[in-house]
């Protein structure tokens, strides 16, 4: 019997808990499907997709460092995938290669569900300016904080991906140079690479308010950033787990039409990493 093939598509990507957890939503929901982990080399990602396709692949994830290249490879962009300018689902039916991005919801989702934390009315401080930020950005502004300020290390880039989503003059969004921050916020989110190589970023303690959120959408330590942030006196601390399961999840949804049950897996996760 041939079953429907997903996979999740990086490099490096062996790290990667994708294949787990949609094994633990297709369990759960009875679903007849494979998905795997394909390391594709960095000049040789749309060969691989086509490949994919050839093959009869249903639908796939894309990580780091593809997200920007399948924007570009896709047929079809959802709105959401198109305000991202960034990929990181993918639909295949017929050779047509549709895209979508989960990140921003996986984030809102983990965030006021697992967490608790309403968004709406919050003085969010999201730092990056890259692919992550943008993907995570257009959500954010949907659940109508009362200001979210983008920083950078190179302010240029802040300003330059805040400028495409000021849709009103009412917006929210705001940009500041990271070392010279001087207020405080509800809630900080580093959507920067530096967790990845265990590095500080320059941030001032100040930024995190009493009683503030820390949130680090990388997973599985506790990086420098919420060191400092625990010390600074934040008083929830979270990694990117819950974010990264929220976001399956909606792919899931996409591909296959159900909505998994995410508290189970997640608890399964976080045990094995405490």
């Amino acid at each position: 019997m041939k079953h429907d093939r997903y996979a999740v598509f990086g490099n490096p990507v062996a790290h990667s808990l994708s294949p787990r957890i949609h094994a633990a939503f297709a369990a759960q929901a009875e679903q007849d499907m494979t998905y795997e982990a394909i390391h594709a080399p960095r000049d040789g990602f749309a060969a691989f997709l086509r490949r994919f396709v050839a093959e009869d692949g249903r639908g796939a994830n894309v990580t780091v460092p593809f997200k920007e290249e399948a924007f570009r490879l896709c047929d079809i962009l959802t709105p959401r995938a198109r305000d991202a300018g960034a990929v990181n689902t993918l639909s295949l039916e017929e050779g047509v290669i549709q895209g979508d991005n989960t990140d921003g919801v996986g984030l809102v989702h983990d965030i006021e569900h697992n967490l608790g934390w309403s968004l709406q009315g919050k003085r969010i401080l999201l730092i990056g300016a890259g692919g992550a930020a943008r993907g995570v950005l257009p959500p954010l502004l949907g659940q109508r904080p009362a200001r979210l300020m983008l920083t950078n290390r190179t302010p240029e880039k802040a300003e330059i991906l805040a400028e495409e989503f000021v849709r009103a003059t009412d917006s929210p969004l705001t940009t500041g140079a990271l070392e010279s921050l001087s207020e405080s916020f509800d809630i900080v989110i580093n959507a920067t690479s530096a967790s990845l190589a265990n590095a500080p970023i320059p941030l001032p303690n100040r930024v995190f308010a009493p009683d503030s959120l820390a949130y680090d959408i990388m997973y599985g330590r506790h990086t420098p950033f919420l060191e400092q942030a625990g010390k600074a006196g934040a008083s929830v601390l979270s990694d990117g787990l819950g974010m990264l399961v929220e976001q399956a999840a909606e792919s899931f949804y996409i591909w296959r039409g159900l909505r998994p049950v995410t508290r189970p897996v997640l608890e399964t996760l976080r045990a094995e990493y405490r």
